[in-house]
């Protein structure tokens, strides 16, 4: 009962978090949407900041269980574009979680954060490891920092551009994912 309480309050956090992001967010919101008093949610999260920790931990379990599920036949780049691509749907379907940059609270209780930080750590290492295979392989551009890829990677988890052409209702979400993942992949210049 406490774990599928827990996973509930996660689930709304996580939905809230993509909805408004995390400065918007209340814990009232929270309490409200679950179902339960103020008071019974900081039983389960102390702070704003452990309720937000909290998603980010499950999002990076989501991230490692997507990694797992990867098809080992896939090179390296094939790999990372369909890690891009789920990062991009999540974000498309309101299941990406918006937290601001320069909230050092925030930042503090996310390093603070066990799951969270174990879980980056081994998805950032299994992402630079794809990157250094497929610029081994001469598919992406060996001249690049290795970290630099990987950022401009996770950015997409957080691109303002597919809000944007979504809002625009002139793609569907297939068409906006085929259109970032070209400029993310192929750059801008025609091929």
């Amino acid at each position: 009962m406490l774990a599928a309480r827990e996973q509930a309050i996660i689930d709304v956090v996580n939905r809230l978090l993509a909805e408004k992001g995390f400065d918007a967010m209340t814990v009232d919101e929270v309490a409200a949407n679950v179902g339960i008093a103020k008071a019974s949610l900081y039983k389960h999260f102390p702070s704003k900041e452990d309720l937000a920790a909290a998603a980010m931990a499950y999002l990076m379990q989501q991230a490692q269980a997507f990694l797992d599920g990867l098809d080992d036949t896939q090179s390296p780049l094939d790999k990372l574009r369909a890690t891009v691509e789920w990062t991009m749907r999540l974000k498309l379907g309101g299941n990406m979680p918006t937290l601001p940059s320069q909230n050092s609270t925030l930042r503090a209780t996310l390093i603070a954060n066990k799951g969270y930080m174990d879980g980056l750590i081994d998805v950032s290492d299994r992402l630079g490891a794809r990157i250094e295979e497929a610029q081994a392989q001469g598919a992406i551009n060996p001249k690049l920092a290795a970290i630099a890829v990987l950022y401009t990677l996770y950015a997409r988890a957080c691109d303002p551009v597919l809000e944007f052409l979504k809002m625009s209702d002139l793609h569907s979400d297939d068409e906006i994912i085929a259109m970032v993942m070209s400029t993310c992949f192929d750059g801008l210049c025609s091929r």
